[in-house]
């Protein structure tokens, strides 16, 4: 698992996750609106709209939540509209960073990041000088507390999945886009409760960092991450487990 993601988990195990609900909230409503908003309301014919709604669910977003979201992106409530949209930059060390946008004013997302960036000693970057880098894959993670090990990767790997693994307190499993909704499938229907499933993207190469460059590229993805604009953020980096344990106890 790439440095971000490490981080992601990290952030979570130190309890910040409570803290982090409502951009958590805000995030799932957006994609819930926009998915709603391209292709229709009834989720099993938008499988855009199912996976957002698996996640707003594995967060635990009240129904109501859920049903307003989907209602303001068919347009039966009023509610804000949403670009979607994607920058791309460079961080310390050649860091390749992809920053998927949703918002109500570009100028003001596109601002926000590019000082974000250039605070942290990256820069944006031209369309397409980075997103070459990165393909899209399901990624589902489950408690370790919900299933057992061997259960979990038979009914994966059966619905197609690509492997699976145990990071911290939970188990995560990658799929191709194109098996991720039947793995998502298998694993509810097997009665195992999911923690998060989402198509992600995921870098082909990734550069080695330790020491103070991870740091600062850990902090740039972190304040990326906390901009209320930005619904994804990745980047092509790895760093030791020592090192992201030195920075999680910051």
């Amino acid at each position: 698992m790439s440095g971000h993601s490490k981080w992601a988990t990290i952030k979570h195990s130190k309890g910040k996750a409570d803290a982090a609900r409502g951009k958590i909230f805000n995030r799932l409503i957006r994609e819930i609106t926009v998915a709603a908003k391209m292709g229709g309301g009834i989720p099993e014919n938008n499988p855009r709209l199912r996976s957002a709604i698996a996640s707003a669910r594995g967060q635990n977003m009240p129904g109501k939540n859920i049903e307003n979201a989907i209602l303001k992106g068919t347009g039966q409530l009023e509610g804000v509209v949403y670009e979607e949209f994607t920058l791309e930059g460079y961080a310390l060390g050649g860091v390749a960073v992809l920053i998927e946008c949703m918002s109500d004013n570009r100028n003001r997302t596109v601002s926000e990041v590019r000082h974000t960036m250039t605070k942290a000693g990256g820069n944006l970057a031209a369309v397409n000088s980075v997103a070459y880098q990165f393909h899209i894959r399901g990624f589902i993670q489950v408690p370790k507390s919900a299933a057992d090990e061997d259960k979990l990767m038979e009914i994966a790997l059966e619905a197609g999945a690509d492997d699976m693994s145990a990071e911290g307190d939970s188990f995560e499993i990658t799929t191709a886009p194109d098996t991720f909704e039947n793995v998502r499938k298998a694993i509810e229907q097997a009665g195992i409760t999911i923690g998060s499933a989402e198509l992600t993207k995921v870098a082909d190469t990734n550069v080695a960092l330790e020491g103070e460059a991870a740091g600062k590229v850990l902090r740039l993805i972190d304040a990326l991450d906390d901009l209320d604009d930005t619904q994804h953020v990745y980047a092509n980096f790895d760093v030791s487990e020592e090192t992201l344990k030195k920075f999680s106890e910051e």
